[in-house]
């Protein structure tokens, strides 16, 4: 009895151990097979993570140049909008300076107006001077022409006045003389 008991779990420990045994080596091919598969499927998870980046660097390369090409137009926009509002801020100085220059120049002309108006007034007062001078003396002249007969005889009786005057003296001299 004593050997049954060590047989029968001997019996039973080399039935297991054969099963064991049989089922060890499709459990290492099993387990060899999925590291084997795992092992395929991290190589091609890892070309296609690699097929990945490369489309991704490829589409990051695609995406900078567009992006650069966007911001390179942006800036010549930009730049093209600051020379016209640049264009513009010169354009509205030189018509702001050319207004003033004829604001000055419209003020000087209204000066020069006025002058020029003052003195063609004090020309026309004395050309009304002149020929209101000028109407009195064709008067003076004409009532002198007219008046010259009557001078003339006025003279000439002051003249025959003087020399009786001096013939009388003359006369009267002789008659103290005598």
């Amino acid at each position: 009895m004593k050997k049954i008991h060590v047989l029968f779990p001997l019996i039973a420990m080399i039935l297991f151990f054969g099963y064991w045994w049989n089922y060890n080596k499709q459990y290492e091919a099993a387990q060899e097979a999925k590291k084997e598969q795992a092992q395929q499927a991290l190589i091609a998870k890892r070309e296609q993570e690699a097929r990945d980046r490369e489309l991704a660097i490829k589409l990051a390369i695609e995406k900078q140049a567009e992006q650069r090409r966007e911001r390179e137009a942006r800036e010549a926009k930009r730049q093209q909008e600051r020379e016209e509002r640049q264009a513009a801020r010169e354009a509205r100085e030189r018509a702001d300076r050319e207004r003033q220059k004829l604001r000055r120049q419209s003020e000087l002309l209204d000066q020069d107006i006025v002058k020029e108006t003052e003195a063609v007034t004090k020309l026309e007062e004395r050309k009304q001077f002149l020929l209101a001078e000028e109407r009195f003396l064709r008067d003076y002249v004409r009532l002198a022409e007219s008046n010259e007969g009557g001078v003339t005889e006025a003279i000439q009786r002051i003249a025959a006045a003087e020399a009786a005057r001096a013939a009388a003296a003359a006369e009267a001299a002789q008659a103290n003389r005598r």
